[in-house]
């Protein structure tokens, strides 16, 4: 059932300009899918779901190409033109970005560091990052910093 889902919202969002996991739900519910909200964000998690630019504006979900490498330069330039500050709280990173643009910058951050993240949520303008303890956070930190602190030279 569950590939059969994710397969399902592939198909939505190659047709369609789907960009909130409402939209999704819904569409996943008019085919005769019984789910929640939660499922349909692990699904977009699992699925490595990124939110591109429709040229008008707005955004919607697309499928990750696994195999274009110039796809990390695009997540570094999300995270550099959305950010505004970085700060550890533990093993809890704390973003903050310009407003609306936390969602960008989270799965942009999601992508990049995926391997080191154990969760991750995003609002409008905060986004909040679980590590497995506080030297990895402020490892991260350094990390993101550096690549901010690149662009402000």
């Amino acid at each position: 059932m569950k590939n059969k889902r994710q397969e399902k919202i592939l198909e939505f969002i190659k047709a369609e300009n789907i960009d909130t996991q409402d939209g999704l739900l819904r569409k996943l519910k008019e085919c005769g899918f019984k789910v929640t909200q939660a499922t349909v964000s692990r699904d977009i998690k699992e699925l490595k779901l990124i939110k591109v630019s429709t040229g008008d504006g707005g955004y919607k979900y697309a499928a990750r190409d696994e195999s274009d490498p110039k796809q990390s330069v695009k997540y570094l330039n999300i995270i550099r033109e959305t950010i505004i500050s970085l700060k550890c709280a533990n093993n809890i990173i704390v973003v903050k970005t310009f407003t609306g643009m936390a969602q960008a910058a989270c799965a942009a951050i999601d992508s990049l560091y995926h391997n080191r993240i154990i969760g991750s949520i995003a609002g409008d303008d905060t986004i909040f990052i679980a590590l497995d303890n506080n030297e990895v956070a402020r490892e991260l930190v350094d990390e993101i910093n550096s690549k901010l602190d690149n662009k402000r030279k």
